[in-house]
Parts: structure tokens; sequence; C-alpha cells
């Protein structure tokens, strides 16, 4: 069990539930631009945010951000010591730093004389692209270094007598993610952020993100995940439910479809693809099935709370395996989405 450590309002960690984080993509000083972006995440379920500082503009934004948003907000620091403090002042939840570009303990301790101050916890967020050159020089570009860099900041700052940290240790590469965090968890109990960094476009960051974060999770690892896509920042979101979905760590409305072969003389695809979107903002726990047959039909889906499979001319409509219905193919779509309606309206 890890430790409890809060931002703003979440807990992060000792149980809790895994908290979805994203990070703006509008420059910090269009106030009104991030507004936006971030009511969006938060409709999408986003539980924290993340903002980057790069200029002073930037720093004094977050004070206004804070007034017309629901959810913790998180200064994204690199290189200035300085801009952390400011960003903290204008406050921000909590303030994500870089070892591997921060500075020195010298630099450290003014970010946590601030951080103390404010009473608001610290990400320590190392990444292979920015590894301190002690440990990249000792163990090379590797999962190894990962975590000594991380490791070696989080022990300055507790010197410094700050104790509310999350550690993260992303790669882009899978395997060496899922190796630096194992270690790391075998070393700390402090919250963990999982993440594969600079996972890519959507289709293979998906697919990155979801071994990676998900292998971790499986182990019980992990107390706030992001899913990094170079997309809209909404489908980091939808990733990273997805993620929690399968992972069985969240309750959520399931379809499950058959892959459809030469015995599917129906549009099950399209009627499948419809469901998941009617049900994308339901927040219980539900089975539906979209079988393209009744080969694949009741049998398969015996446990789905709803389900349907199509023949040629007709199709049946069945719940918990037992058919209750029987309805002209033509009809499928129609008939099958007013039933599922009146299901999550109950």
């Amino acid at each position: 069990m890890t430790k409890l450590v809060s931002v703003g309002n979440v807990a992060v960690g000792n149980g809790n539930k895994i908290a979805v984080q994203s990070m703006c993509t509008v420059r910090t000083a269009d106030v009104e631009g991030v507004v936006r972006q971030i009511h969006a995440l938060e409709k999408a379920g986003c539980d924290i945010i993340r903002v980057s500082v790069l200029d002073e503009a930037d720093a004094l934004a977050i004070a206004k951000i804070r007034q017309s948003i629901h959810i913790p907000l998180v200064a994204d620091i690199h290189f200035s010591p300085r801009l952390a403090v400011l960003a903290i002042e204008s406050g921000a939840d909590k303030v994500r730093l870089n070892p591997g570009n921060i500075g020195g303990e010298r630099e450290i301790a003014l970010v946590a004389d601030a951080v103390r101050a404010h009473r608001i916890p610290v990400r320590v967020g190392s990444n292979t692209g920015s590894i301190e050159r002690e440990f990249l020089a000792r163990y090379g570009r590797s999962d190894r270094a990962l975590v000594e860099s991380a490791l070696y900041n989080v022990r300055i700052l507790e010197r410094l007598g700050v104790q509310d940290i999350v550690i993260s240790v992303k790669s882009s590469n899978v395997q060496s993610t899922i190796r630096a965090y194992r270690m790391l968890a075998e070393q700390c109990d402090y919250p963990l952020h999982l993440g594969v960094t600079e996972a890519g476009t959507a289709e293979m960051g998906k697919v990155k993100s979801a071994i990676g974060i998900g292998a971790l999770l499986c182990d019980g690892i992990g107390d706030t995940i992001r899913v990094s896509l170079n997309e809209d920042p909404v489908q980091e979101i939808y990733a990273a439910k997805n993620i929690l979905r399968a992972c069985g760590l969240e309750a959520y409305a399931e379809v499950v479809a058959c892959p459809t072969c030469g015995r599917c003389e129906w549009n099950s695809m399209r009627l499948a693809h419809l469901a998941e979107e009617e049900l994308r903002s339901y927040r219980g726990k539900l089975k539906v099935a979209i079988m393209g047959c009744v080969v694949n039909g009741p049998g398969e889906a015996a446990d789905a709370d709803i389900g349907i499979a199509g023949a040629k001319d007709y199709c049946v409509l069945f719940k918990k395996g037992k058919v209750y219905r029987r309805i002209p193919a033509a009809d499928a779509e129609r008939e099958f989405m007013a039933e599922l309606k009146q299901l999550t309206e109950q």
C-alpha cells in the first residue's frame, strides 16, 4: 500500500481509486483557451489536469485558471525553480519537477520551501530524455538510470522536509517502462504516476499505453495514470478509462461483440459502435452483447444483461442468455437501441 498524497481534493495512493490525468495542449497564458479545454476534460472524466509553465505569464495565469475549473491543477516545470515557486504562489495544487533539468540541491531547496509553505505535493518526474548526467554515465539510458535519478531527487526533497511526493519513471519504450516501475515499487512506498512517455499518435499510442500501464496496474502498481497521445487530450481520458476498465479497476458498461464472419448477414458492426457511443457516459456496471449470428448468440454471451444476435431475416433479443423477443432484421438497430436506452434510464 502506498502513502496517501492529496492533490487538491483528489486523494492519490493508499488504495484510493486510480486518478486519471491529462495535460493541456493550449499555451497556459491563454486563460480562456485553457479553461475551455479543461472543461471538456472534466466532462470526459479527467481527475487531475497539468499545464506547462514556460514563463512568468504562464505561471501567473494559473491563478485565473484555478478560479474557473473544478479539478486540481498541476504546474509542469522544466529548467526554472523560480517559475516553480511563482506557479505555486499562483495557486497550483501540485508541481511536477524533472530531475534531469531542474538543477542541483540549491535549486530544489527553493521549490521545497514553497511546497512546504503552501502544503502541496510535488511529483518527481523522471524520463529517459532527461536523466541526470551522473546516472546516465553510470547506467546508460536504462530503467535503472531512470529509477536512480528519481530516487536521488526524492532523497533531497526528504532532507528538505518535503513528505508529499509522487514519482514517475517514464520511457517511450514499453518494456523499459514496466521494468523501471517494478524496480521503483520495490524501493519506495510513494504513490506512483504511470505512463508511457511520448507514446505516439492515437493508434500506436493507445496500444503502447495499454500494454505498459495495463501490465503494471494488473501487478497492483500505480496510483494515477496518464495516457500520452499526440491527439486531443480528451482522447487520453477515454483511453485511460478503457485501460482501467479492461484491468477490472472501474465499473462500466461493457460492449462485447463478435468479430463477425461469413455467417453474419446483418450490420452488427454498426450497431456495436452505436451502442458503445450511447454508453460512453453511463457510469453503472452493464454488459451488452452484440453477436453476429445465432451461433455466437445467447450461448456465448449468457452473462450479458442484454444482447442481440442476428440472422438474415430476423434478430433475437436476449437477457442473461434467455431469448425474449424476435424482431425483423430491418428493425434490429432501432429496436435494440430503444431497449438499451430504456435499460440505462431505469
